[in-house]
């Protein structure tokens, strides 16, 4: 039965492992245990009555933590399988401590975790000379485990970051329609290049950390001239009027790659998070319905 243990803990880290390589390193691995977390947190935050309000803004952060928590969980219980089979003639107990009496599964969890986090009580220390080396292997994964933490943190918020900055730029020219009284579509056909050159780059940009870190989907905004969601439609009207037959064909080519873009992108939101819709103007439709602006 002891290798039972020993190999099912020995199953458990390295199925920790294998996720968290694939959710970090490995922009088409599924990181199949990380998205069904973050898809229940999301699932939750849509059954409650006040899933657009402050649960459905924190949906991204809690589903974070979430994923976080069960990495630890998964290499704390591995690691603590591994050690249960040596409980207690594999360690030193303090004297106020019975060995007989801290042989279980919480002691081995207990050990587990002074050495994942790199506590050292002392009070339970091993003695055989494989534990002695088992036991400062696991500090590395629990070091290891917060630099990955930091690391996917900032990488999301990059991510963040990037899709709210075109966000508010295309907010900012539906704006300059309204206050100038004409169409954006109108205006110098050069300018109006280089605008549709800087929206498709951004938003190719978007895809691909959707692609990466697709958690961040579930990071919503409450700032409405921030919401991606609610401004594509704007910006595939822009990329329709201006790729017109009578236009300079520069710019039909330009206005003909932010549709791709967009189109791209649309298909990204249906394969990587099943989002629903046949077309690219349906999935946008339920984009801008999951994750449009929050109402209050």
């Amino acid at each position: 039965m002891d290798i039972v243990w020993t190999l099912l803990g020995v199953a458990l880290i390295l199925l920790a492992l294998r996720d968290i390589f694939d959710v970090l390193f490995h922009p088409l691995g599924r990181g199949m245990i990380a998205r069904r977390v973050v898809r229940g947190v999301a699932a939750v935050a849509r059954r409650k009555p006040g899933r657009s309000g402050t649960l459905g803004l924190l949906a991204g952060p809690i589903g974070y933590i979430a994923v976080i928590a069960t990495w630890a969980m998964l290499l704390a219980v591995g690691w603590a399988l591994v050690f249960l089979p040596q409980m207690p003639q594999g360690f030193h107990f303090d004297s106020g401590l019975d060995p007989a009496g801290h042989s279980g599964f919480l002691d081995a969890l207990y050990v587990s975790l002074v050495n994942l986090t790199s506590l050292g009580y002392g009070d339970i220390s091993p003695s055989a000379s494989l534990l002695r080396l088992l036991g400062p292997v696991e500090t590395l994964f629990g070091l290891g485990l917060l630099t990955a933490s930091i690391s996917w943190l900032l990488s999301i918020y990059g991510a963040i970051s990037r899709r709210d900055s075109l966000a508010h730029e295309a907010h900012l020219a539906k704006q300059a329609e309204e206050r100038l009284g004409e169409k954006l579509a109108d205006s110098d056909p050069e300018l109006l290049e280089t605008l549709l050159a800087s929206y498709a780059e951004q938003l190719i940009r978007i895809r691909r950390d959707l692609i990466h870190f697709p958690i961040v989907h579930y990071f919503r905004t409450e700032d409405e001239e921030r919401a991606l969601a609610g401004l594509l439609p704007f910006l595939g009207s822009l990329a329709d009027e201006a790729g017109e037959e009578a236009r300079p064909h520069p710019l039909r080519v330009r206005a003909e790659i932010l549709r791709l873009a967009i189109d791209d992108f649309a298909e990204t939101l249906r394969r990587r998070l099943r989002m629903e819709g046949g077309s690219t103007d349906e999935i946008l439709h339920h984009y801008q319905s999951d994750h449009g602006p929050l109402r209050s």
